[in-house]
């Protein structure tokens, strides 16, 4: 008898046992706008799990400039950017992109997923090497995979291992190191200073996804690369407008010639349909107000730093990231089980997280990822931090998880 392809979504089980046992943490639908509150299944939520950094989905200027885009613009696109699906409003995000951060030019994708997948298969070619922290996003890892050259993983913001692995590589082959500038499930940030000087030592290239650095790091909220001073030394920028910009989307920024060549040669740029002109002015809108209002990203450093110090005082195990300021605070749970139970009892205590279960970290490391909104009032954060109080004093390990 044939093998059915179908036969392991058939045998698929996992779901249903996690549902089974009241744990199943995915798909709540919210009954709202995403907010620092929102309704979740009629309860009213403080969301702690947004990557909504500075507040600017429900800002309405934001939402103004989407629907005056739809007006003028239609609904979509009916087409890549390489045909017939460029639009006035793309060109100048583009422009804008480029200038706020410092880059000759830039170019818009579908997704931020589909950003790194379309730089990464343009660039890294049969004669190359990518060099990749092993912490960085999936997308990133994905990207890798489907391109010609050679991955090397080097350990997470490990400098030496990362030598290590440029130093084998001969002068014949093309080199990339990519990181992450913001790591999604620690806080982390890239040991910029020395990728750069390891770049400029073995002749490589930069390339840092900073999906959760722009519009978080830096004086003026352009990321890693001012948050280090290294605008000049960064050789490509990619990030999200998902996040930071509260639309959807992503970009990458770097010089005209590198933007020119990805344009056209990456599949996933030419193959697909641009972005609806409700994102990009949405976009617009939200880099402007970045630009007019640079306190925003101060604001978010407080409440993190904030959060970090609750969590600490409450005697809740905390990643403990390079960094006080990035808005991601894990909070160790180590086993997927606890992680389910601990944001099954958030929930309903009116506070919404993000369970982070293995494979998706190493075993034994699980936590909830906690990310926090510039425009979250400290009532709210205060009522997060009993709600974790009152969870885990229930589980009664308020205090005794902090020495594991």
């Amino acid at each position: 008898m044939a093998m059915d392809i179908f036969e392991k979504c058939f045998t698929y089980t996992d779901h249903k046992e996690v549902i089974a046992a009241g744990l199943y943490p995915y798909f709540h639908a919210l009954e709202t706008g995403q907010d620092t509150e929102v309704i979740i299944e009629g309860i009213k939520t403080v969301m702690i799990g947004s990557n909504n950094y500075l507040g600017l989905t429900s800002d309405p200027r934001v939402k103004q400039a989407a629907i005056d885009a739809v007006k003028e613009f239609g609904s979509g696109c009916s087409g890549s950017r390489f045909l017939n699906g460029t639009l006035t409003l793309h060109l100048e995000l583009e422009k804008k992109i480029a200038e706020f951060l410092n880059k000759e030019a830039a170019l818009t994708f579908s997704t931020g997923f589909q950003t790194n997948l379309g730089i990464i298969t343009a660039i890294a070619g049969r004669n190359d090497y990518i060099l990749c922290d092993s912490e960085n996003h999936a997308s990133i890892v994905d990207a890798c995979r489907l391109s010609f050259a050679k991955t090397l993983k080097f350990e997470h913001n490990n400098m030496e291992d990362l030598e290590r692995l440029l130093s084998k590589i001969d002068d014949k082959h093309g080199k990339l190191i990519v990181v992450d500038g913001v790591f999604s499930m620690e806080g982390d940030i890239a040991d910029l200073p020395s990728i750069v000087k390891l770049a400029r030592k073995y002749g490589a290239r930069v390339m840092v996804d900073d999906a959760h650095g722009f519009g978080v790091l830096g004086e003026h909220g352009r990321g890693t690369a001012e948050h280090f001073g290294l605008e000049d030394e960064v050789d490509i920028v990619m990030s999200t407008f998902s996040k930071s910009l509260a639309s959807l989307g992503g970009f990458v920024a770097a010089k005209q010639e590198v933007i020119d060549y990805i344009k056209h040669n990456s599949r996933p740029f030419i193959f697909s349909a641009s972005i609806p002109p409700a994102n990009a002015a949405a976009a617009i809108a939200a880099l402007e107000i970045i630009r007019s209002e640079p306190e925003r990203v101060q604001k978010l450093r407080d409440i993190s730093y904030y959060m970090r110090q609750g969590f600490r005082k409450l005697g809740l195990p905390i990643y403990e990231s390079n960094s006080e300021i990035t808005p991601i605070v894990p909070v160790m749970t180590y086993e997927n089980e606890p992680t389910l139970v601990v944001t099954r009892m958030l929930r309903e205590e009116g506070v919404y997280v993000n369970p982070v279960l293995s494979p998706a970290v190493k075993p034994g490391l699980c936590r909830i990822r906690t990310s926090y909104t510039a425009t979250h009032t400290k009532e709210q954060l205060d009522y997060a931090l009993e709600a974790f109080r009152r969870v885990f004093e229930k589980l009664g390990t308020l205090g005794a998880a902090a020495g594991k």
